[in-house]
């Protein structure tokens, strides 16, 4: 092939490139020279659109034109325009040092606990950042870009003077109350002439009759009552009689029987036995015939018409309880029925085994709804009505041994600081020192932040033992 025509294909070649946008590159031609051709690719317009995105943000993408579905037209997003997380180009030159800032040390690019006094590249050949004067603060505060601030999501809000409330929850079971429990048991050798039709878990009244019984002692003594009263010397005098009586109380014979004697003037056969209060009849041991010992237990009647709820309460809450504090007690029967009671003793022993104290609560029981044993579960509200100084509780950062909340100072500043803390409740955290009313304290993010602040101050120790 001729020399003049292999010239005039490679110019076509190159023409047809530079109209396509592609540079084109040193040709050697079949002589052995080597031509150089210059050619500028034309430049993609900036407005040129990558991709489209819906013109209200949501993320619904396209990567031709498209509309929504009442007719706007998608947007058309530009490469420069493109996700970024890296902060916005006036941020970064509103940031940047000016010249006559001194250098202090230059920090290691990708975070790591490594300084150095001048210029460095990292292994992978990345240059280590300069730290100008005023960028890393004495007083312990950090400072963060407003783009990071935003990004991660972070948050302050006031601290306040607030009340703070809240509720100890614990379980429980219902128990008889012990100065409502009657026991009938005689005092002499006795006879059951019959039993009423009275068995365990029925309801008694009291006066109500349990059961007629004989004894000897008592009829005794209560022939020896009656001949008192209808002696002619003794008659008219009640002293003579009183004796014999007492002696029927002591046996603890009714007092309605007593008033019949003294007013029939006649020595019963038979004993009616009653009961001494209203109540549900918890045991029943009396047998019709039977001989019953003295000491013996006949009967047991309880009033259940106010019962205890006796509340297992974990060690940590003992201190904000007292007596008096109104409870809220739900049994696990009626989940859709409160009971309300008042804290009556906080028993001055605790569990060894599972930490918790007792805690009795009366309540009242008109309808019987709460039987022995039942399952139940308190709630006791406590805390003041005075207010105190609070945040809210997911600001302060607690390592055990220290808490801390990080003090929004403005302008990307943030300053740890100590605080001591007291109660907790409804969200709420009560600050005790370190803290004034109305100073703003970061509530969300502030374990960035935090991880921040240690990393630098971590360089700045590094740093101070290079310059050394």
């Amino acid at each position: 092939m001729k020399r003049s025509v292999l010239i005039a294909i490679v110019t076509a070649a190159i023409g047809a490139a530079a109209v396509a946008g592609i540079v084109a590159r040193p040709f050697i031609l079949s002589s052995g020279e080597t031509k150089h051709t210059h050619v500028v690719a034309q430049a993609e317009p900036a407005s040129a659109a990558i991709y489209y995105q819906d013109p209200d943000g949501k993320p619904f993408y396209s990567l031709t034109p498209k509309k929504t579905p009442d007719g706007r037209d998608y947007r058309a997003v530009p490469r420069h325009a493109d996700i970024n997380f890296n902060d916005p180009p006036e941020e970064s030159a509103a940031a940047a040092p000016s010249a006559d800032r001194k250098v202090k040390y230059y920090r290691n690019p990708m975070g790591l606990p490594d300084v150095s006094p001048t210029p460095k590249k990292d292994s992978m050949g990345m240059d280590y950042i300069p730290v100008h004067d005023g960028e890393d603060s004495d007083d312990g505060s950090v400072k963060v870009s407003p783009g990071k601030i935003q990004r991660t999501g972070v948050k302050s809000e006031p601290a306040a003077l607030r009340p703070i409330r809240t509720v100890v929850r614990a379980p429980g079971a219902i128990q008889l109350d012990e100065r409502r429990v009657s026991v009938i048991a005689m005092r002499a050798e006795t006879y059951l002439q019959s039993v009423a039709d009275v068995t365990t878990g029925t309801f008694v009244k009291k006066g109500q009759p349990l059961m007629e019984i004989y004894s000897p002692a008592v009829s005794s003594a209560a022939a020896e009552y009656v001949t008192t009263l209808t002696s002619r010397t003794t008659a008219g005098e009640p002293s003579y009689g009183r004796g014999s009586r007492q002696r029927l109380m002591n046996l603890d014979v009714p007092d309605a029987v007593i008033t019949a004697i003294e007013r029939t003037r006649v020595v019963p056969v038979t004993v009616e036995w009653s009961a001494p209060r209203d109540g549900i009849v918890l045991e029943r041991n009396a047998v019709q015939g039977m001989r019953a010992q003295p000491g013996d237990v006949l009967f047991r009647v309880a009033d259940t018409s106010l019962v205890w709820a006796m509340i297992d309460v974990a060690e940590r809450d003992l201190g904000s309880l007292a007596v008096g504090q109104p409870v809220t007690v739900r049994a696990r029967s009626f989940p859709t029925r409160d009971f309300s009671g008042k804290i009556a003793v906080v028993y001055p022993q605790v569990n060894r085994e599972t930490r918790t104290a007792r805690v009795r609560v009366e309540l009242t029981n008109p309808d019987l709804a709460l039987l022995p044993d039942m399952y139940v579960d308190a709630d006791i509200e406590i805390g003041g009505s005075e207010s105190v100084l609070t945040v809210p509780d997911s600001s302060v950062l607690d390592t055990g041994s220290r808490q801390m909340v990080l003090v929004d100072k403005g302008e990307g500043r943030f300053e740890p600081r100590d605080v001591k803390i007291g109660r907790r409740g409804g969200g709420l955290i009560e600050i005790r020192s370190g803290l004034k009313d109305g100073e703003p304290v970061v509530v969300a993010a502030n374990f960035l932040i935090d991880a921040e602040s240690n990393l630098k101050a971590a360089l700045k120790g590094f740093a101070e033992g290079a310059q050394q």
